[in-house]
């Protein structure tokens, strides 16, 4: 076998296409914290198909996936920097399948990712060692070195959003909304999004005004009842308590109540459902306008009995309230209009929105903008408690993003320059958007990854629906997840020892002082760093 097989050990940064030259250089220990994930790749090189076994022998836990390629028509838009590399066969690696025991090896390489998983009781040096079997009995072995040091990551007070969208696990499962495989699917991804860092999860008190082709409507997802009679309206809210005690169990902690006004603008309402004198109906839409008489009227009624709701059940505090996602310049006077109604009728609430325009946050229009990435030096030492985001426009400028054509460094690098700046948070639309763009149709994520060509593949989702309901990892969520976890380690460094050390490790041999769109382009870099980061920690443990 050993004639035949190769085995070679990579980090979780290289991103192998099916052209690829298998680096030369070999991953051989790492170090990490001791309440952290870390991942690293094992390429088996062969020049025959058989089945064999993949033994993993370590006291760390582990989990073991097979590395997958998806299919991209349209991986980058045109007008884009060049720190982009393109599939010569426009397939990409992304698919995580979990492993267990006997795997088929293919001719040539199969990349398998190892996670591992530290804990108290693992501190200290620990050998992992990989073990490849054919059917022979014949095997090869690599064996890497995992030192965990004794601190915990420090995530502080950091809000993550993903947005979490459930009417697409109903459409992909075809199953009714609200039914108990419903809530089973919808707990399953909501836990691994948690797993992963997330802990603030997009609630759709009535169903999200995202992404939906103006007159059409999105299924139903609406968590508060609404019931209209003789005019009045009342409410239940035993859904959205579901709703929490679900997602709290899962280890969410925010809660950021769906968009009040259509998104691009705020000029109509989200689609309300009611039930008006028996009847079940949808009351406000596309065809009501943001500043009618009457949807400002169940506003005033709605928001009343939404904050006693929040109120008692200490969710303030833990409460993001929307206005319209992402409005311009052009969109300046409409979306004022909502904004002051909904400041008014939330008063003391965290109002949010992704907006990237500065005015908007200098005329006080909104209170806490989120910018993208690629305009947030225009609000960075100007706005209290700042976020970011991006999405599918952020292509230019070196900025952080997570598409498929991404080298995975321009996804992680985000971590370090967002502890550097002390951004606060960080939003993205895409948890598990599997509808082509403007929702008007159903897609297979393990077919189109672009939404229908739409948005380059890699905005739209980081988790596959598998067959059981339960979500398949891509590594993009790896791989933003060590960017969380990178800059968890430097607040932990900076409480042993100051912000002016941290800086010093992370901008230490580079050319400039490390903002969004400049920091160095090099696996080497950013791996080296955050030994050294991991190391003065070390150092600095009473």
């Amino acid at each position: 076998m050993n004639n035949n097989v190769k085995l070679h050990i990579l980090s979780s940064l290289e991103k192998l296409y099916h052209n690829d030259k298998i680096p030369n250089d070999e991953f051989s220990s790492f170090s990490m914290l001791r309440n952290e994930k870390k991942s690293f790749q094992i390429v088996v090189e062969s020049n025959k198909t058989f089945n064999g076994n993949f033994i993993i022998e370590t006291g760390l836990e582990y989990s073991v996936y097979s590395v997958e390629y998806i299919k991209s028509d349209f991986p980058m838009a045109e007008e884009s920097d060049d720190y982009y590399r393109f599939s010569d066969d426009g397939y990409y690696p992304d698919l995580l399948i979990p492993v267990n025991g006997t795997i088929s090896i293919q001719k040539g390489k199969n990349i398998f990712w190892i996670e591992v998983i530290s804990t108290k009781k693992h501190i200290g040096n620990n050998d992992v060692k990989i073990t490849v079997n054919d059917e022979s009995n014949y095997s090869i072995t690599k064996n890497i070195s995992v030192e965990v040091i004794n601190c915990d990551l420090d995530f502080k007070d950091f809000i993550y959003t993903n947005w979490f969208h459930t009417d697409c696990l109903a459409s992909y499962y075809n199953i009714d909304v609200f039914s108990d495989e419903y809530w089973r699917i919808t707990k399953n991804f909501l836990q691994t999004a948690a797993e992963y860092g997330m802990n603030c999860v997009l609630t759709p008190l009535f169903t999200p005004p995202l992404d939906t082709e103006i007159g059409k409507e999105r299924p139903t997802v609406q968590l508060v009842d609404v019931t209209v009679s003789n005019g009045k309206y009342s409410f239940n809210f035993d859904k959205l308590d579901y709703w929490i005690k679900m997602s709290r169990e899962c280890g969410i902690k925010y809660f950021e109540m769906s968009h009040f006004f259509t998104q691009w603008g705020a000029n109509y309402s989200p689609k309300i459902m009611a039930t008006v004198d028996g009847e079940y109906k949808r009351i406000f839409g596309w065809d009501t306008k943001a500043t009618s008489k009457e949807y400002t009227t169940f506003l005033k009624v709605f928001s009343v009995e939404l904050k006693k709701y929040l109120e008692k059940n200490n969710l303030k505090d833990y409460t993001l309230i929307h206005v319209s996602d992402e409005p311009n310049l052009s969109m300046l006077f409409s979306y004022s209009k909502a904004s002051k109604l909904m400041h008014k009728l939330f008063d003391g609430y965290r109002i949010v929105d992704a907006l990237s325009n500065p005015l908007f946050y200098t005329l006080k229009i909104v209170t806490s903008p989120i910018p993208s990435n690629d305009h947030i030096e225009n609000f960075l030492g100007k706005c209290k408690d700042l976020w970011t985001y991006y999405c599918s426009a952020q292509n230019k400028k070196y900025v952080s993003n997570r598409f498929f054509c991404n080298d995975l460094l321009r996804t992680r690098v985000i971590g370090y320059q967002m502890y550097k700046f002390d951004i606060k948070g960080f939003l993205h639309w895409g948890y598990n958007f599997y509808y082509t763009q403007l929702s008007k149709s159903l897609i297979d994520p393990f077919e189109v990854s672009d939404a229908g060509g739409k948005f380059p593949s890699g905005d739209s989702y980081v988790v596959y629906p598998s067959k059981d309901g339960t979500p398949y990892h891509s590594i993009r969520l790896k791989v933003f997840y060590d960017a969380l976890q990178d800059m968890a380690a430097l607040n932990a460094l900076e409480k042993l020892t100051n912000k002016h050390t941290c800086l010093d490790i992370i901008e230490q041999n580079v050319r400039y002082p490390l903002t969004f769109t400049d920091y160095p382009h090099s696996n080497e870099w950013m791996i080296t760093t955050r030994e050294k980061i991991n190391y003065t920690i070390k150092e600095n443990l009473k």
